[in-house]
């Protein structure tokens, strides 16, 4: 399968604007249910690294599907492009937040200051070289494609995208770094894989092919998320009534009640789109209409863990 070029820039331009509102609507919505919990104001900025961070995992997992499958690297290096200038940007926001000035009032010194001094700069800096490592590495990878291994981005990606969360308030808890890390990365395949498939398959015999595959990464990853979500969620609210009483309780149901939809969701779609793509009764057009649906779900999600992870 030969990596696309006009149609799939089409396609990307077009998934990414439906992720973004998605991702942003989940944040909003947590600010509703969170007040009057203060929710810090990187946390829409944070939604879109997390989302851009996922889909460089899923477009570098897409030769494990199948091995037909060849690298995007064209696709790898812009999305992990964008995912480094919005890393960057979430930096400057947490930099911001200490300093108690907005964005843009920040100060050079001040910025310098909190990536030094800071634990939670340190940990920026670190993910967004990984992210301009893969960026550059992507880049370079389109240019001399027989000499570069996909194996490294994903490892890259992975480190990355795990450390926010895994250093973050969830690493207090028992066990809790071990949650965060199955937590992130099970929600960067289910995601990011996703829309990897709808960039990139064009055919009805694409879709036949590697959508049953996903489908048999994906119903682990989902169950992994909302256990682990779950589990830590509880433990660090502390009960049941909490969920209902507090800002960070109220976001987390709502959390949990998306992904039990999409659970659902999957369970439907594995007895019904799965089977049907996979003996080709079933369109390119109508899968991919069923992929960009879950994503956008999935987006919706995404803004609420993010929102979640900056919650008093």
């Amino acid at each position: 399968m030969k990596e696309t070029t006009g149609g799939s820039s089409t396609a990307l331009r077009s998934v990414l604007l439906l992720v973004v509102p998605a991702a942003l609507l989940g944040t909003a919505l947590a600010w509703v249910l969170a007040a009057p919990s203060p929710v810090l104001s990187e946390a829409p900025v944070r939604a879109l690294a997390d989302c851009a961070g996922a889909t460089v995992i899923g477009l570098a997992a897409l030769p494990r599907l199948h091995r037909r499958l060849a690298p995007p690297w064209r696709q790898l290096a812009a999305v992990a492009g964008v995912w480094a200038a919005l890393e960057f940007a979430v930096i400057a926001c947490e930099a911001a937040q200490v300093v108690g000035v907005r964005v843009t009032g920040l100060r050079a010194a001040e910025f310098g200051e909190y990536l030094v001094h800071s634990t939670g700069g340190q940990v920026g800096i670190a993910i967004l070289v990984g992210a301009g490592v893969v960026c550059a590495y992507c880049a370079l990878a389109y240019r001399r494609p027989d000499r570069a291994t996909v194996d490294l981005v994903l490892i890259f990606a992975a480190v990355a995208v795990e450390l926010r969360p895994i250093t973050g308030h969830m690493s207090q808890q028992p066990l809790g770094a071990v949650f965060a890390a199955v937590h992130v990365l099970a929600a960067a395949a289910w995601f990011g894989l996703l829309l990897a498939l709808a960039l990139v398959l064009r055919s009805r015999g694409e879709w036949a092919q590697v959508l049953p595959r996903y489908s048999s990464w994906a119903l682990p990853a989902v169950i992994a998320v909302t256990l682990s979500g779950v589990v830590n969620g509880l433990i660090k609210v502390g009960g049941l009534a909490p969920l209902v009483d507090t800002g960070y309780g109220r976001i987390l149901l709502a959390k949990t009640v998306l992904l039990s939809g999409l659970l659902v969701l999957g369970w439907w779609w594995r007895r019904s789109w799965v089977p049907a793509a996979a003996d080709h009764r079933m369109s390119a057009e109508s899968s991919l209409r069923r992929a960009v649906f879950e994503v956008i779900v999935i987006a919706v999600v995404f803004g609420l863990a993010a929102a979640l992870s900056v919650t008093a």
